[in-house]
């Protein structure tokens, strides 16, 4: 597996969050839209037995990863930092990787100091959320009809000057890297996640270079930069540290117009979890998820993303945060 650093500048408001295995999903059905679903099946076999073609991190501010999710007896203290303020320092920089994970709250940011990096002091945050009214159309009438029932979905306007990096794994011996970045292309054009229809989730790539995060010495556990399935992986859970969400996933693109979008939920552990585990063969962690019926039963060899790129740390014993 060959790992890329994509950087990407949102065009337009966001309906959905950029997560890595919600990206993954709509990378599938750009490979299906440009290469065939031939193409799509081929690249499929294996995935939910430890053989993906690509795996996908969520995408992040620019330079920056997400601070690990782990108690905070784990770090050293900060002078001058309540609660809240610690709270709030949730981007670690990449040139702060190297140092002790002890150490990585003084280096963490939180969003307003990234966005105050930019240069202009009156924005503090690095997205504004406002809701979108929309109404239920009768499509054989084209009008609200009887049951007239507004409601609102929320839309993500982010910094102007903001970048976003996203990791990629590629197995470049089943699909190159140029078809891949092509597909996120035309992702970026149509537009992703909720609401693309009408001008949502815009993107562009400004560049895609190879990157590889070198792990710690001493490396005893991995750093996840996308929702991933750790599920039966044998990993210690007394010395892992997480945050659980249920995925309730849905089909996009043409299979949306099938009926039954929905697929079954799935129980996923947030970007920034840690895992320890000394000995891994992979450049991930996680699993693939789905196939025969499991998670679809419309489309039954339906996949999700269970996968994520990882960073090796070296994280503090028992006696280091004595």
């Amino acid at each position: 597996m060959q790992s890329y650093q994509l950087t990407l500048k949102p065009l337009t408001a966001f309906a959905t969050a950029l997560y890595g295995d919600t990206l993954f999903g709509q990378l599938c059905w750009a490979i299906r839209n440009r290469y065939g679903e031939d193409k799509l099946t081929e690249l499929l076999k294996g995935y939910t037995e430890q053989q993906p073609f690509a795996i996908v991190s969520n995408a992040f501010p620019e330079g920056y990863i997400p601070l690990a999710k782990i108690p905070g007896h784990f770090y050293k203290e900060v002078a001058g930092l309540d609660r809240k303020a610690v709270k709030k320092r949730a981007w670690l920089p990449l040139e702060a990787l190297s140092k002790p994970v002890s150490e990585w709250l003084h280096y963490a940011s939180s969003e307003a100091d990234i966005a105050q990096a930019y240069g202009d002091k009156e924005i503090t945050k690095l997205q504004q959320t406002h809701p979108q009214p929309h109404n239920s159309i009768n499509r054989q009438t084209g009008t609200t009809g009887e049951g007239f029932a507004p409601y609102s979905i929320e839309q993500h306007w982010f910094h102007p000057q903001l970048q976003w990096h996203c990791y990629i794994q590629i197995d470049e011996q089943r699909i190159e890297l140029e078809s891949i970045r092509q597909c996120l292309e035309d992702i970026g054009q149509i537009g992703y996640g909720r609401d693309a229809s009408i001008g949502m989730g815009k993107f562009a790539i400004l560049e895609c270079q190879p990157f590889q995060f070198n792990a710690q010495n001493q490396t005893n556990a991995w750093l996840t930069l996308a929702p991933c399935a750790p599920q039966g992986q044998g990993y210690d859970a007394e010395k892992s540290y997480y945050q659980v969400f249920t995925r309730f996933g849905r089909h996009g693109d043409r299979a949306v117009q099938q009926g039954k979008p929905f697929k079954n939920p799935v129980l996923l552990a947030q970007a920034g979890a840690v895992f320890s585990l000394t000995n891994t063969k992979n450049p991930w962690i996680g699993q693939g998820i789905g196939g025969q019926g499991e998670l679809s039963k419309i489309i039954p060899d339906t996949v999700q993303q269970g996968y994520s790129p990882v960073f090796g740390i070296c994280l503090p014993n028992d006696a280091e945060r004595q």
